[in-house]
């Protein structure tokens, strides 16, 4: 390709001289072919990229269908089905249901019912009306006897979405939803800033291992810094981050040049300085020094809940702290089980795809060891991983769950498309971006109502399926009523694929 770059220039040059000669209006033509002869020239002498260097101008093709790949098999070549990380079917109910439009779907299920993995509740013979599933229903009480202040929470809540990885927009729409429908937005690790207070939804402030808002200028924690912000009357909860699906066992690193002066006011940092968070907490490195700084954050807060949030690693890490717990008779309030299959955070591609114990696994784990330890009927758990319909619900409910965080959903319901460049900074919906010409365009007000209306929306449909199995409250299911096709011919219920933990044990 080298030659033909060449004769491409013998032959344009003295073409567009000659056109030229005849008349000065032809001189238009070199805006086209000057930067065509320099950039070819550059390939050919540049010497990162083979592509270039042997296909002078027309190897940049190359780069260009890359770019267009993702955007043409998103729209022009995957089917319904088999989109990932989220399908188009699901993507769909989303965008339906933040507008509320086309509640309904013609002509029959496109997904395969004879696929192993498929999964399905039974209806009851016998439904229940609307009237008969009380919304109050579809709300959990968060908080352990040694609570002062429980918390009154949804089944369906926005999970863990930092200010710094979300625009300041999307943080505040996000919190106007939570805001016009009564539920809960986590901040993520990154602190409460501004947009998170704007419109007075209610707030879970998550805690990492950067202690930001919550630390001296050291990197220590710091009691009062903490207590300031944990006693703010739209901090419902607070959340202790152990680890997170998306990159289990990693530390955060927050760059300098997206470290700005607001940013590192709201994290308690010093502005244009990178910040990096440890693997580990600096507070505590075992199960009893665990529980003694929640219940530490539970006298800070003035009672408010404490919980702590981790994808599942080693089973005998977690049985040790039961058994602590269980010894010292404390406990945090409520437990977050977050899904190896990740979430919005980006991370590196091993963390991402080969670390951490997936959503429904470790749901059943933490679920069975808090009932063989006796300690589920004080703590509260909530399950993060992929929640986007009402079925995900219902089903995370059998399984043990009180409670949903959403986070790939809620930013559908902002208006993410999907263009999977969370960690580039360009992303074109305004979401997951700190460019302020992307983020402009994010409406808070409209953005917001949707968030209300994909919460509202997606409720509502848990409700009608709890109707239609006969059942009232979500705490009556149980992993009997899921279930799984494991083959072309073969059936089992949840209940016999993840067995129950059935007795406590006694002291």
């Amino acid at each position: 390709m080298r030659k033909w770059f060449i004769v491409y220039c013998i032959v344009t040059v003295p073409l567009a001289s000659y056109f030229i000669y005849l008349h000065p209006w032809w001189s238009l033509s070199l805006i086209l072919l000057l930067p065509s002869w320099l950039v070819g020239l550059y390939d050919l002498t540049q010497t990162r990229h083979t592509i270039k260097k042997n296909y002078p101008l027309f190897g940049r093709l190359r780069y260009v269908m890359e770019e267009l790949r993702p955007k043409v098999y998103q729209y022009f070549v995957e089917s319904d089905t088999d989109g990932t990380p989220i399908n188009r079917i699901n993507r769909s109910v989303v965008y339906q249901r933040a507008k509320r439009v086309l509640r309904t779907k013609p002509f029959g299920t496109q997904v395969d019912v004879y696929e192993p993995g498929y999964e399905w509740i039974n209806h009851s013979m016998y439904p229940l009306s609307d009237h008969e599933v009380p919304l109050e229903n579809l709300r959990v009480e968060i908080g352990s006897k040694h609570c002062q202040q429980k918390y009154n929470a949804s089944i369906l809540n926005i999970s863990a979405m930092s200010y710094g990885s979300l625009s300041g927009n999307a943080v505040e729409a996000l919190n106007r939803g939570a805001s016009l429908g009564g539920f809960a937005q986590n901040t993520g690790e990154g602190s409460i800033s501004d947009y998170h207070l704007k419109h007075g939804g209610h707030i879970i402030w998550q805690i990492g291992t950067g202690y930001f808002g919550a630390r001296d200028h050291d990197g220590n924690f710091s009691d009062e810094l903490f207590s300031k912000n944990a006693k703010r009357e739209s901090v419902k909860m607070i959340e202790i981050k152990l680890s997170q699906g998306a990159k289990p066992g990693h530390g955060g690193i927050l760059p300098a040049k997206k470290n700005t002066p607001e940013i590192a006011r709201i994290r308690g940092v010093k502005p244009y300085t990178a910040v990096i968070s440890p693997p580990g907490h600096t507070e505590f490195n075992n199960s009893e020094g665990l529980i003694k700084f929640i219940q530490r954050l539970r006298d800070l807060s003035g009672g408010k809940p404490i919980g702590i949030k981790l994808c599942f690693g080693k089973l005998h890490e977690f049985e040790d702290l039961c058994i602590k717990m269980k010894e010292m008779d404390n406990y945090p309030d409520y437990i977050v089980v977050d899904g190896g299959e990740g979430g919005t955070g980006a991370a590196p591609l091993e963390f991402s795809d080969s670390l951490g114990t997936p959503m429904t696994e470790g749901l059943v784990l933490v679920s069975n060891l808090l009932n063989k330890y006796g300690l589920k009927d004080q703590i509260k758990l909530i399950v993060s991983g992929k929640i986007i319909t009402g079925f995900h619900i219902v089903r995370a409910l059998s399984l043990g769950a009180d409670a949903c965080y959403s986070a790939r959903a809620m930013m559908l319901a902002l208006g993410c498309i999907q263009a999977l460049i969370c960690n580039t900074n360009k992303c074109p919906a305004g979401i997951a971006t700190q460019d302020k010409s992307l983020s402009w365009g994010l409406d808070v007000q409209n953005k917001g109502t949707r968030i209300n209306n994909f919460h509202q929306e997606t409720v509502h449909s848990v409700r009608e399926i709890l109707g239609s199995a006969g059942v009232d409250h979500p705490s009556k299911l149980s992993r009997a009523d899921i279930f799984r096709r494991v083959s072309p011919t073969k059936v089992k219920s949840l209940e016999e694929i993840y067995p129950h933990q059935r007795t406590a044990l006694t002291n």
